[in-house]
């Protein structure tokens, strides 16, 4: 109690930085400044009848949150989905799933970790249950949902042992949000272990919910459109860059073009406020450029496509004949592979994956992935790869085979969900773990 009351006290000195950080943000992305009541627990009226809750951060958490949005929606028929999320790229691709259920899935920003605003958003909403994805541990939400009996999980919930002893260093704050948790779907068991050992108390592992995505049939199409329109010109997909390793793969590629004069690189950054910076970066290095924003595949003289859109790297994936995986060349901790897998993309990882532990080595195990230690041997091994499409086809049919090993998370998480609510519908019966 001691350490929550720390934390609040210093989160509310903060808040003038909060607001001046809301405001530099909004320098690239305008966004930012818009609902910025709903950051302090103020909403348009709630939607009526019961409601589940459900926060996904971004647009990484929003994404993977999808199969199970679509599955609550289908296990409890009469309920509202309310999404949370805490950035206005997150919220838009939330938009989507609103869209696609139009009154039956709401939007709104979750309020700052403030006793008060916490208190305002759930009086305000009155959700049944609270579900937050991965690993967002807010201490003040989580004791205010405690003190209204209010069960809250955290779902798909992962932890390296990074992070792990970053938190074990605030476990006075820690340990007592975790605890209060009603329970956890962990998605592995080395992710269990470390929750448990910071003092989470009920943890089911149910595996990612990630590998229950299935890309969209009109995405697939649209990457095999492309393939089809670069007549032949092999290309190399760098997926979801993190500053600072663009420059270091426009370097390898640089040295693939005297080997490869034809090889197209597709630099798809992970951040959308970037792709001015890195378009920059291009420029400098006078290397012919265009913009995926611009109508069209590459022309011959192409050497670098930007991927300066939002919502495609299904259809990158598909156009790809390899891929390496952003945020895994320098230490991010990588970004995840597994919707490449899906997309039967032979992939590559840098060194750094603690991010994704448990999902890289079980890549590499199986085939569908290769680490490689740098900037500069992925662009060896995307030469080799090339020079190899026997190797190729059989890393995207282990790709295919490791991405539908691994599913069946959504429904036994569903199952979890129902244990702490009520059972699900009959209409939710024929979806089963595993399928």
């Amino acid at each position: 109690m001691l350490a929550r009351l720390l934390y609040s006290l210093l989160f509310l000195l903060a808040m003038p930085l909060v607001w001046l950080r809301l405001l530099w943000r909004a320098r690239r992305q305008p966004d930012y400044l818009r609902h910025l009541g709903e950051r302090h627990g103020h909403y348009p009226p709630p939607p009526p009848g019961p409601l589940l809750w459900l926060h996904a951060v971004s647009v990484g958490e929003t994404r993977a949150a999808a199969p199970l949005i679509e599955a609550l929606l289908q296990a409890y028929p009469g309920h509202t989905l309310l999404l949370t999320h805490m950035t206005p790229t997150g919220r838009a691709t939330g938009a989507e799933l609103a869209e696609r259920h139009a009154g039956r899935v709401v939007q709104a920003y979750l309020p700052y970790d403030l006793p008060f605003f916490c208190a305002r958003f759930l009086a305000h909403f009155r959700p049944r249950i609270g579900l937050l994805m991965e690993t967002e541990l807010w201490p003040n939400l989580i004791a205010a949902a405690a003190a209204r009996d209010l069960p809250v999980l955290l779902v798909n919930a992962r932890l390296s042992a990074r992070s792990a002893r970053g938190y074990a260093r605030f476990a006075g704050l820690i340990r007592p949000a975790l605890a209060a948790l009603a329970g956890i779907a962990a998605q592995s068991e080395a992710d269990a272990g470390r929750l448990r050992t910071l003092g989470a108390r009920q943890v089911t592992v149910c595996g990612n919910l990630k590998f229950d995505m299935t890309p969209a049939p009109d995405a697939l199409q649209r990457g095999e459109g492309w393939k089809a329109a670069l007549a032949g010109r092999p290309l190399w997909l760098a997926a979801s860059t993190r500053d600072g390793e663009e420059a270091l793969l426009l370097d390898a590629f640089a040295v693939c073009l005297r080997a490869q004069p034809r090889l197209l690189l597709a630099l798809v950054p992970r951040h959308p406020q970037r792709f001015e910076t890195v378009a920059s970066l291009v420029a400098a290095r006078g290397l012919r450029f265009r913009r995926r924003s611009e109508d069209g595949v590459p022309t011959a003289d192409t050497q670098v496509w930007l991927g300066d859109s939002m919502g495609e790297m299904a259809a990158w994936y598909a156009a790809a004949d390899v891929a390496l995986i952003g945020g895994s060349v320098l230490p991010f901790g990588g970004q995840n592979l597994i919707e490449a897998a899906a997309c039967g993309c032979p992939v590559l990882i840098g060194p750094h994956t603690f991010n994704f532990a448990q999902a890289a080595d079980d890549a590499i195990a199986c085939g569908a992935a290769l680490r490689v230690a740098d900037a500069p041997a992925a662009g060896d091994a995307v030469l080799r790869l090339l020079a190899a499409p026997a190797e190729r086809q059989a890393m995207r049919e282990a790709a295919l085979a490791f991405s539908r090993a691994h599913r069946g998370a959504t429904a036994r998480t569903v199952a979890l969900i129902g244990s702490f609510y009520g059972q699900p519908a009959e209409t939710f019966s024929g979806i089963r773990a595993g399928r």
